[in-house]
């Protein structure tokens, strides 16, 4: 999967520099998995390809590997060159500021998301992206979990935007805070709406792929740990709270954004694997590529 979205990169890549047929470095990244391009998916404004649909083309036609997917949606992440730093760049802003979904390529990415499980199938289609691409993936198979339909997604180093309250070390601080903000819900049935949207997609259990060096997606493990510390230590109606409304939440309200719980990064579930690649490294996604460094997957339920 990571291959795969290493060949996202790459194709936008090779459209940069007018690279073609032999010449092009993309096809490696998804030939030697015996897949092939069914579909690029290019920003309307910049042209520039984020993601790509491709398709299982086993050695056997009459051969399917069982577990494996017939199709797998992938998006890159940022690109930090003359071609891509500006229009990514606005991206990344929109996920600081919880607006990600209002952007034109996340909705590109969404139908064809949406298109794909209409025609093939969700049980035939898996999802992957890394970083702004990982964001991408993990918006719109909560969307599709919004319908009851649960897509296979492996998400690398996914951004995690919280507000610093992870860093307080005072229990008795951090049970005011987190009551404070209870407070702020007033509207029983805005409750209510977030304590069935949590329901629901507690079914949806990604892959998260994270490495605890790593700035931009560490929190999540944060956000995980820290559940199981407040079950273990008793406060089950800060946890309750704190699952149900994430720190892109606090961090959002504070920002005097709308309230929009189906927008937020919220995990409820997910099956944890973390690597021990060099901080240097910590946000690439070519430590994805082995097994070297990395743990064995937990499942958070």
């Amino acid at each position: 999967m990571a291959s795969l979205v290493k060949g996202v990169y790459l194709l936008e890549n090779d459209r940069q520099h007018k690279r073609q047929a032999c010449q092009a470095l993309a096809p490696s990244w998804w030939i030697s998995f015996n897949f092939q391009l069914s579909r690029m998916l290019t920003d309307d404004t910049a042209s520039s390809i984020f993601g790509a649909v491709y398709e299982l083309k086993p050695n056997s036609n009459n051969f399917h590997p069982i577990g494996a997917p017939r199709y797998v949606i992938a998006f890159r992440g940022t690109m930090l060159n003359k071609y891509n730093i500006t229009q990514d760049g606005k991206l990344d802003l929109k996920i600081l500021t919880n607006k990600l979904h209002n952007t034109g390529r996340f909705e590109k990415a969404f139908q064809a998301v949406e298109s794909m499980v209409s025609e093939k199938g969700a049980c035939n289609i898996w999802l992957a992206g890394h970083s702004l691409g990982a964001a991408i993936a993990i918006l719109a198979a909560k969307n599709m979990a919004k319908e009851g339909v649960f897509l296979e997604s492996y998400l690398y180093n996914p951004p995690f935007i919280a507000a610093p309250i992870k860093s307080i070390k005072s229990k008795k601080v951090k049970r005011v805070i987190f009551g404070a903000r209870t407070f702020s819900l007033n509207d029983e049935k805005e409750k209510q709406q977030s304590k069935d949207l949590f329901t629901t997609l507690s079914q949806w259990v990604p892959n998260l792929f994270l490495n605890p060096s790593d700035p931009i997606c560490s929190g999540y493990i944060r956000y995980f740990d820290n559940r199981e510390t407040m079950e273990s230590s008793g406060f089950e109606g800060i946890e309750r709270f704190e699952n149900q409304n994430s720190s892109d939440w606090l961090l959002s309200n504070d920002f005097g954004n709308e309230y929009c719980s189906e927008e937020l990064h919220c995990i409820p579930s997910a099956c944890v694997t973390t690597s021990r690649t060099p901080i240097q490294q910590a946000h690439n996604l070519s430590q994805w590529f082995t097994n070297y460094s990395v743990s064995e997957p937990k499942l958070y339920s």
